[in-house]
């Protein structure tokens, strides 16, 4: 899809992988606009008042953006949990399926038919490995990035031959502030040495602007990573006792 000129939506565009992404889109010729919960807050681009994190917010939001007339949309924010399942708090569920997955959800369906009824469009969703890396610990994040993956993958049949299309991002680990509550979460039980080798949300946002201006639908990551999402999703026996023999539910790491 050609960039050059297109106007950009980057949700959770205040940091981290979203304002590396906002950042790689203007740098390839798009006019971009972030979505973030304070917008007076972001001087660098064009800000848009948008709580991922409340179907009410996104609901008040939907007619200015729609009018905007946006030909990409970059659902990017995101919130991290972790731990034993009984351990998790049902509220910080809630609040990441709300951000993570629902939002997603809904956010596409306001701006989606827009973009059909023009006949141009790209819909960039932010999954991760850990939506095919199924690791203890990550229960419910990895439940909303499979979401995230599976909602993806439907979309892309559904729009066919409408001129709109889908990319979902398979996205490795990246350096970033959600990255670092990583051990916090899951360190105790988890031995990271099976998750490292993490990226600059620079290289990564760079990964994507170039699988959009391609047009790919799936944009995985490289290296160890990339071999792990290999193996999970062709050789899942092998990947689960390798995962395994790297987590102790009694917290022995």
């Amino acid at each position: 899809m050609k960039i050059q000129g297109a106007k950009v939506l980057v949700t959770g565009g205040n940091r981290g992988i979203g304002l590396a992404m906002a950042r790689a889109f203007r740098e390839a010729g798009a006019d971009v606009w972030v979505g973030v919960r304070d917008a007076k807050a972001m001087t660098e681009f064009p800000a848009i008042a948008l709580d991922m994190g409340s179907r009410d917010a996104i609901e008040r939001a939907a007619l200015e953006l729609q009018a905007m007339e946006f030909d990409i949309l970059v659902n990017n924010a995101g919130l991290l949990t972790g731990g034993l399942l009984e351990d998790q708090s049902v509220e910080e569920i809630y609040a990441m399926l709300q951000v993570n997955l629902l939002g997603v959800i809904q956010l596409t369906h306001a701006l989606l038919p827009g973009m059909v009824k023009r006949g141009r469009g790209k819909i960039v969703n932010n999954s991760s490995v850990s939506g095919v890396m199924n690791f203890p610990l990550a229960s419910t994040y990895s439940a909303s990035k499979s979401g995230v993956y599976a909602f993806t993958q439907c979309l892309a049949q559904e729009l066919r031959g409408t001129g709109v299309s889908t990319l979902v991002m398979v996205t490795p680990g990246v350096k970033t502030r959600m990255f670092d509550a990583i051990p916090k979460k899951y360190g105790a039980k988890l031995d990271l040495k099976l998750i490292e080798g993490a990226i600059s949300a620079e290289e990564w946002a760079r990964e994507v602007v170039h699988a959009v201006e391609d047009d790919r639908e799936v944009l995985e990551p490289k290296g160890f990573s990339g071999l792990g999402v290999f193996l999970a999703r062709h050789t899942p026996g092998v990947f689960n006792r390798l995962v395994a023999t790297k987590y102790r539910r009694d917290g022995l790491f």
